[in-house]
Parts: structure tokens; sequence; C-alpha cells
């Protein structure tokens, strides 16, 4: 009519044709056959980029899990050592006083006497 040719083929070629096997049983499961098929090698990379993402989840976790375990002691430790601050000044403090100086200095044996005149302030003339 128009010199067009239809061709019709009434087989398909073994190509194309479509395999019907139950996928996901769990003898294909042990024996490893499912990942021989065409749908998982086709997506194959992505298997394994969600693999490494996987890893790198669970590895983020442990580490901020560390992480957090070491700010936890220093803090322990901060408050322990501010503790310790308060009880050094104190007693600092307590040994500054000038009741307690003199009896270290009477203790110690110095001849040194405790002065009852008050400090006077002595000016420069330029």
């Amino acid at each position: 009519m128009f010199g067009f040719k239809r061709k019709y083929n009434d087989f398909i070629s073994p190509k194309e044709e479509i395999k019907e096997t139950p996928s996901g049983s769990f003898k294909d499961i042990l024996s490893g056959s499912v990942l021989s098929k065409d749908v998982v090698v086709h997506h194959l990379p992505f298997i394994l980029f969600i693999a490494i993402l996987g890893i790198y989840y669970i590895s983020n976790r442990y580490q901020s899990e560390r992480v957090y375990r070491e700010m936890i002691g220093l803090e322990k430790e901060l408050k322990e050592l501010r503790f310790e601050y308060i009880t050094t000044a104190s007693d600092l403090m307590y040994m500054s006083k000038q009741s307690e100086v003199v009896k270290r200095v009477e203790k110690e044996g110095l001849d040194l006497i405790e002065s009852t005149e008050p400090p006077i302030k002595i000016y420069l003339e330029k």
C-alpha cells in the first residue's frame, strides 16, 4: 500500500525473554543467587553507598558517645578542682589573718614584734 513493510515477530529472542523465577525465597538467599540477579547487580553501587553510609552512621554514634563520656568526666574533674580551689583559698585567707600570723611567728621562735603604730605616708618633693 504505502511501501511500509510490517515485521511481526511471533517469537521472543532468548535475550528478551523474561525469566519467571521465585525471588526472595529462603533458599535463594542462602545460596546467594539473589545477588546475581540483574536488578541487584544494577543497583549494587547504591546498595554499597547505603552500606557505607550505615557504617559511617554507626561509627559517628560511637564517636559521639565517647566524646559525651569524656565530657562528663571532665565536668566531674572541673567540679572537684573548683571545690579544691575554694578550700585552698579559704585556708590561705585563714592563714593570712593577722592573729594567725602572730601565732605562727611565736611558734617559729622568730624575734619579731607586732607594730602598734599605723603606717605613715612618705611624700617626696620634686
